[in-house]
């Protein structure tokens, strides 16, 4: 083999390399996103669940001291998570900023009591539990009425169910074809390299002998893939921080720190077995199989 022929062939091979990389590792990155996913679904959940207010609305008649003092002997319950108080000046102005500055004008009185917006515990925000809470605060003699949407919150705890498991089996579905795409871009590496395979076998190199260069070649690949599939993890998860905080906030360290390890044992599983699967395969096809 001439100089030139030895250049082009060490580009191809290096260019093939590169590509396989790549491919493997926008593969991990959606294993790596579906499991990130998956793994803080709950917390997910708690987030949405958290977002959503429950409106106690004040008597006319009752003062602001009274409020906050109601306020504060409801801060003390385990069901809330945070309260704000709004009074009557701010309500009035929010009121105007949604109706228009003359909304007043067809009320003989101010129709805007003094109200406290609760945020409630995740695991509170239930119809049985919203019901049982809208209850015991109507029975105080300063509360007028309670609301909250009722549709939204019976239509979220079922979505949110639907969501997570259909998170699980996207998963599930995401690894099969992880495994599927991976191997076949290892097959194809290992099939371009079949004659210097047969050669090995025709000298008397056996299986595992020929296997161990190929899997350790795989195994750079399994490794450089999967950080790659990490590092661009961390660049969406720096993207959150700085457009989507809330949402940020959702993934904890130990949980990022958990995915990675599945992207890493994923990308290293895969790229093993298939590539011993494929590699012992084409040991055993004849010579005029080689060229088909």
């Amino acid at each position: 083999m001439s100089e030139g022929q030895s250049k082009l062939l060490s580009r191809r091979l290096v260019s093939a390399w590169v590509s396989s990389v790549i491919s493997i590792s926008l593969v991990l990155l959606l294993v790596g996103v579906g499991s990130l996913l998956l793994v803080n679904a709950n917390k997910f959940s708690r987030y949405i669940k958290e977002n959503m207010n429950v409106t106690v609305l004040m008597k006319q008649d009752v003062s602001e001291n009274q409020a906050l003092a109601f306020q504060s002997e409801l801060d003390r319950s385990p069901y809330l998570k945070s309260s704000t108080y709004v009074s009557k000046q701010q309500g009035i102005k929010e009121m105007a900023e949604l109706l228009g500055e003359d909304f007043l004008d067809i009320f003989s009185s101010e129709p805007i009591p003094i109200s406290l917006d609760l945020t409630l515990n995740g695991e509170y925000v239930h119809k049985d539990s919203l019901e049982i809470l809208r209850k015991n605060l109507m029975a105080s003699s300063l509360v007028d009425n309670v609301t909250y949407q009722e549709n939204i919150v019976e239509a979220m705890n079922d979505n949110l169910a639907r969501i997570s498991l259909f998170l699980g089996l996207f998963i599930a579905l995401l690894l099969f074809l992880s495994f599927v795409l991976i191997n076949n871009t290892i097959r194809l590496n290992v099939y371009a390299r079949r004659f210097t395979i047969h050669t090995m076998k025709m000298v008397g190199a056996t299986k595992n002998f020929i296997r161990a260069p190929f899997l350790s070649q795989a195994f750079v690949q399994a490794l450089f893939s999967s950080l790659i599939a990490c590092a661009a993890l961390v660049g969406l998860l720096f993207f959150l921080k700085v457009q989507l905080l809330p949402f940020y906030e959702i993934f904890p360290l130990d949980r990022v720190l958990m995915v990675m390890g599945i992207v890493i044992f994923s990308g290293l599983l895969i790229c093993l077995t298939s590539t011993w699967v494929t590699v012992g395969r084409m040991v055993s096809v004849n010579k005029d199989e080689l060229y088909y």
